[in-house]
């Protein structure tokens, strides 16, 4: 049997890791199968060597991420012990310092996961970017906190939604009223993480200014797009006809950031997805970069990364 021991000197801090009625410290218990014993700012841990080694640097990484200013959740939690489990927990310090917008509630948006950092790196340094990954990744929510950063830092002069309008086994003509009022639900997405990040009354002013526009993906053709940072969202439902009619928009000063999730293609010919065929011809130009999410990187409930890889394993079995 091993053991490891640590006083953690900040006892506001010692109370966040090991959470209400020690709440956090039997979610560790529970996963390494592993004994532990707090008292005041003091955590021990017993059992076999590995699981122990683990249940410390999960601690560790914790701590590293309370001091970042972010509160620990259980998805947070279980993150940080994902990493311990694979020996990758000091890379939680990379986590530290990044930092895109405040919400209009004053809550800080950073990113949350190592792929998360790498997104936001890759549309800070590159024209175009594709973030590529299951549900709950965050692609869509970071991608318009990086264009309101952008506009508000005047680097550029409009935001640009769009989303191809296609029923996920519902039909678009059986929603009530007109064009726009059909189209909105398929919007809605990118309408809340504008609503987070300057509220509903100033979205509404740039919205009927010209300045955000949300429109569906068959408005863009014909368009020159300058000085705009353009996101193009559940782009896996698109043909390769209309990615390039989309990508070719793109004007000077203009940034573009391209979302979607391959495993969610809603297309009759799903062989024929726009982001499939722009992901195997864009691979090697400059200032093109992609990102691909994994199921470690959903920050939404736990049950979404568990689903997540139970789809997974049900099409790795189909396909054998």
């Amino acid at each position: 049997m091993a053991e490891w021991h640590k006083e953690i000197e900040n006892l506001e801090i010692a109370l966040e890791v090991f959470g209400s009625c020690d709440e956090n410290i039997k979610l560790l218990e529970k996963e390494l199968t592993v004994t532990a014993v707090s008292r005041g700012n003091e955590i021990k841990f017993i059992g076999e060597e590995d699981a122990v080694s683990a249940a410390g640097r999960t601690i560790e990484a914790m701590i590293t991420v309370l001091k970042n200013g972010t509160a620990l959740d259980e998805q947070t939690i279980r993150y940080c012990l994902s990493l311990a489990c694979t020996g990758d927990a000091e890379k939680v310090h990379e986590l530290t310092g990044d930092f895109v917008v405040i919400t209009t509630k004053g809550r800080p948006i950073r990113p949350k996961t190592l792929g998360q950092k790498a997104y936001l790196s890759a549309i800070r340094k590159n024209a175009i970017t594709f973030g590529v990954g299951p549900a709950g990744t965050g692609k869509t929510y970071l991608a318009v906190a990086m264009a309101v950063k952008h506009f508000k830092a005047h680097e550029v002069s409009r935001i640009i939604l769009t989303r191809p309008a296609v029923e996920a086994g519902e039909k678009l003509g059986f929603l009530p009223g007109d064009l726009q009022n059909k189209v909105d639900p398929y919007l809605r997405p990118l309408y809340d993480g504008l609503f987070d990040m300057i509220g509903p009354e100033t979205f509404q002013k740039l919205l009927e200014k010209g300045t955000i526009e949300v429109a569906p993906l068959a408005y863009m053709r014909g368009r020159t797009l300058d000085d705009s940072f353009i996101i193009l969202d559940e782009a896996q439902n698109t043909t390769p006809e209309q990615m390039k009619m989309f990508l070719t928009r793109m004007g000077q000063n203009s940034k573009v950031v391209v979302t979607g999730d391959i495993t969610q293609i809603d297309l009759p010919d799903k062989n024929r997805s726009g982001l499939i065929d722009a992901l195997r011809v864009l691979k090697n130009i400059d200032g093109i970069e992609k990102i691909i999410f994994s199921e470690k990187d959903v920050v939404r409930h736990r049950l979404v990364q568990e689903i997540v890889k139970a789809y997974e394993k049900a099409d790795q079995t189909r396909k054998r």
